[in-house]
């Protein structure tokens, strides 16, 4: 048997320049190469240069961002809207929750059926969000349009109704009768139960004669105020509905100014806020100036611009309220523009509010 010859084939050699051998030369050349562009046709050799102008690019992107705006616009529909709103009015519900309001409705808002149901609705959908409104109300044009139908002369004395005993026989069944009902079914018929009382009713407010009753006759001031009956109300979650009729301790009857009772049991509740329901926009810097608005002032500031003669009229009863009010307890009190639908809302559930607000 023949052995198997390995065959062994010779290893390539591989040969590794020394240290001293010289690296092989790279020839050169003479210039780098340049790469042309061609210009562009409005650079005017300036290839950098924008082609259009900046205002002109920015113009465009407002364009745009105009035109998605109004596209998604468009595209809202009106139950996003709704969402949004109750979205916004979130803090205002939570810090309002719990608390009392105290509300003066008068003047245009009773005129018009329209601004009536506003208020109503607003009440209604305070009390459903958890704050506890209690209402107070006049009634002066339903009680001159009765008066006049009954041939009883209409008199008023510094701003005051003059309350003979025929005048305060119409005033006592106008206010707790024919409005104070009205306003309690109207609540009702909104989805909240409300109970509807005068002064009289459970002594919530005792009465007194005014100061100068000689002339005035049967036109009273708040006594005294005992808000038990009002907290079992408010309590259960119903709205109290107080026409501003009281009695002495001894039982006769007295026209008391509408204002006057909303501050007296703002403060005996210890109301988060007082709100008075007014025919004007609020206080103003200018009388004549309707624009000149002030949207929010303190006790002191107030005071000034009472002696600075800029509040003057029937608006001097009405921040002396508010004043007096504040002084006992209340947080805020607001003089707001009831002739705007929805105040109320816009008053406690914005922040630019419908009228004045008097802080402390």
């Amino acid at each position: 048997m023949l052995a198997a010859k390995t065959l062994v084939k010779p290893s390539p050699s591989f040969s590794f320049p020394s240290s001293n051998s010289k690296s092989p030369k790279i020839p050169k050349h003479s210039k780098s190469p340049t790469i042309a562009f061609p210009p562009s046709p409005n650079s005017h050799h300036h290839p950098l240069r924008r082609t259009k102008p900046i205002a002109a690019t920015l113009s465009k992107s407002v364009q745009q961002q105009q035109q998605q705006h109004a596209a998604d616009s468009a595209a809202t529909t009106p139950g996003q809207l709704r969402v949004d709103i109750l979205s916004e009015s979130l803090p205002f519900i939570q810090k309002f929750r719990g608390k009392t309001i105290v509300v003066k409705y008068g003047g245009a808002a009773m005129k018009s059926e329209s601004l009536q149901a506003s208020v109503v609705n607003d009440l209604v959908l305070l009390s459903c969000v958890g704050l506890r409104p209690v209402l107070v109300h006049g009634g002066g044009p339903e009680i001159n349009l009765w008066l006049k139908r009954l041939n009883i002369e209409v008199s008023f004395h510094d701003g005051l109704r003059v309350t003979d005993a025929k005048t305060m026989e119409i005033v006592s069944m106008v206010l707790a009768g024919k409005v104070n009902k009205n306003l309690v079914s109207l609540i009702n018929q909104a989805g909240v139960k409300a109970i509807g009382l005068c002064g009289t009713d459970g002594r919530v407010v005792t009465a007194r004669p005014a100061a100068n009753a000689a002339k005035l006759g049967f036109v009273g001031e708040v006594a005294r105020v005992d808000p038990t009956i009002l907290w079992s109300i408010v309590n259960d979650g119903h709205i109290p509905v107080i026409a501003s009729v009281a009695a002495d301790e001894f039982g006769q009857q007295y026209n008391i100014n509408a204002d006057t009772v909303a501050g007296e049991l703002a403060a005996a509740l210890g109301a988060e806020k007082l709100i008075l329901l007014t025919d004007v926009a609020g206080i103003l810097r200018d009388r004549d100036d309707p624009s000149s608005l002030v949207k929010e002032v303190n006790i002191k500031g107030v005071k000034k611009m009472m002696e600075e003669g800029k509040i003057g009229g029937g608006m001097i009863p009405k921040v002396n309220c508010c004043v007096r009010s504040l002084s006992q307890g209340v947080r805020t009190a607001s003089i707001i523009d009831g002739r705007v639908p929805h105040s109320l809302l816009l008053e406690i559930m914005t922040d630019e509010g419908a009228g004045t607000m008097i802080t402390g």
